[in-house]
């Protein structure tokens, strides 16, 4: 490689917020991933969860303590008690009566704001099964822009086998907190061609030998570029980031 070939960080493309841009608004709301668009992100990463009704939203706990004004287990809310909930006062009064939103109501507003999305499914122990939860979000995620482009993202090798099953248009990205011995049979056994790693589990050894299997990684959740300088050549993908502005600059 070129002196003029090294890379110095991701493509644009390759930027993703983070709950969007989660430093500056309330994560995994809709004013987030305005803020990740306003600063010129073109992907979004997202939670998807299932309220007791069945309704698909858009968070990342399985309940509703930490990030709103109000208290509650995902099981035990149904649609109708979602105008209730504030999910903004809680980051900032600047952000008073944001709402959590629905996987609906963000399917649309990423056309709108011309985003593209890393959806990831998250399983918890009142969903009724992983079967359930597939087919919502697909159902969902098929009544998007024509534009809009969805990866698939879980910590659960199983939802993403599920998944490739019912929809196998999608990129899936398996996650991992550290690298497993077995990564390649786990990789194959998806199929998936992607692995999402947090950032301080990276090694040049690892990024080589998945460029050497056709394997794309991107990093989470790294906020400050000096993090990642050394592995952009070694075959660094892209990263996963609560400020796009500090890799989009």
């Amino acid at each position: 490689m070129t002196r003029s070939e090294q890379r110095s960080g991701p493509g644009r493309s390759e930027v993703q917020a983070h709950r969007g841009a989660s430093a500056i608004a309330p994560e995994n709301t809709i004013a987030a991933f305005r803020a990740a668009a306003e600063q010129g992100a073109e992907w979004v990463e997202l939670d998807v969860a299932l309220l007791g009704d069945g309704t698909a939203i858009v968070i990342h706990d399985a309940s509703i303590d930490r990030c709103s004004s109000s208290t509650g287990n995902l099981g035990d809310l149904r649609a109708a008690d979602l105008d209730q909930i504030d999910a903004g006062a809680w980051f900032d009064p600047r952000f008073k009566g944001e709402s959590l939103p629905t996987l609906a109501a963000v399917v649309s507003a990423l056309g709108e704001l011309r985003l593209n999305a890393n959806v990831e499914i998250k399983q918890h122990p009142h969903h009724k099964s992983l079967d359930q939860l597939v087919k919502t979000v697909d159902e969902h995620l098929r009544a998007r822009a024509p534009q809009t482009k969805i990866m698939i993202s879980s910590f659960d090798s199983a939802a993403l086998k599920r998944m490739h099953e019912i929809n196998p248009s999608y990129e899936l990205a398996m996650l991992w907190s550290r690298v497993p011995d077995d990564w390649r049979d786990v990789l194959r056994s998806i199929p998936a061609t992607t692995v999402h790693l947090g950032y301080k589990s990276l090694s040049i050894g690892f990024l080589e030998e998945a460029v050497r299997h056709g394997i794309k990684v991107r990093a989470w959740t790294s906020n400050d570029p000096r993090e990642l300088a050394s592995f952009w050549n070694a075959g660094l993908t892209g990263v996963i980031t609560d400020d796009p502005s500090v890799y989009l600059s």
